[in-house]
């Protein structure tokens, strides 16, 4: 693995962290192992993942400097990528703590959002700009999004594609928690320690209760993606 990690922690705990410089942008190689590392512990599952990026960057989103230089079957491989990563990230039984270690924006909040438990960096920029950019978002992206916000936050995200502040995220329900840059990470571990300590069987269980609904739905529309057949072009990233 190139840009993605797994490593172990006291009680159960494994931290995966991403680390592609300058920004955590995705393109095909990191969408490809973080996929690879997700679906992994979806069949060796650990007692609590802890979800973190690089210092200063959880993840800007989509490559968009490489992206709109993407073929067909390279924007395809990216609009799979992105779905199966949220879905996978989503549907993970165990507890799932985002360490969003700075800025988090477009596919990059998105990803924070299919965590269950969110601590923040206080000094991190946030947003959904796809529209804004000229990207429109995948099935599962935009459904984790409607799944996991209120709709006034959805609207205020989606539609206004401004980046705001993390205190603004924390009124919007976005995350849970704010902390220091340098005191996320540590934050995040605290919380999955905790939250492993649970029985899992139980946690599993309420997990897929109350994301069930949303989970099928999601699945159902990234089968059909529209997306597939075309996604973004030079001229429609901006």
């Amino acid at each position: 693995m190139e840009y993605v990690a797994l490593r172990d922690h006291d009680g159960g705990v494994v931290v995966l962290s991403a680390d592609r410089p300058p920004a955590n942008a995705m393109d095909v190689a990191l969408l490809g192992e973080l996929v690879e590392t997700i679906e992994r512990l979806a069949d060796e599952v650990p007692r609590a993942l802890v979800l973190a990026g690089r210092p200063g960057f959880f993840s800007a989103g989509a490559d968009l400097k490489a992206v709109p230089g993407y073929g067909p079957e390279q924007q395809r491989a990216m609009i799979t990528g992105i779905n199966r990563m949220a879905l996978g990230v989503y549907d993970l039984p165990c507890p799932v703590v985002g360490a969003i270690t700075g800025h988090a924006i477009a596919g990059g909040l998105v990803l924070a959002l299919c965590t269950d438990v969110r601590v923040a960096s206080s000094e991190g920029r946030y947003g959904l700009t796809e529209v804004k950019v000229g990207v429109p978002y995948p099935q599962a992206a935009i459904g984790v999004v409607a799944a996991e916000l209120a709709p006034h936050s959805a609207r205020a995200l989606a539609l206004g594609n401004q980046l705001v502040g993390a205190e603004e995220c924390l009124r919007l329900g976005v995350f849970d928690e704010l902390a220091e840059p340098d005191r996320v990470l540590p934050r995040a571990l605290e919380l999955a320690a905790e939250l492993a300590a649970f029985p899992p069987e139980v946690y599993a269980r309420t997990k897929r209760e109350l994301r069930h609904a949303a989970s099928a739905r999601l699945h159902a529309a990234a089968a059909e993606d529209p997306l597939l057949a075309r996604w973004i072009d030079a001229e429609g990233a901006r």
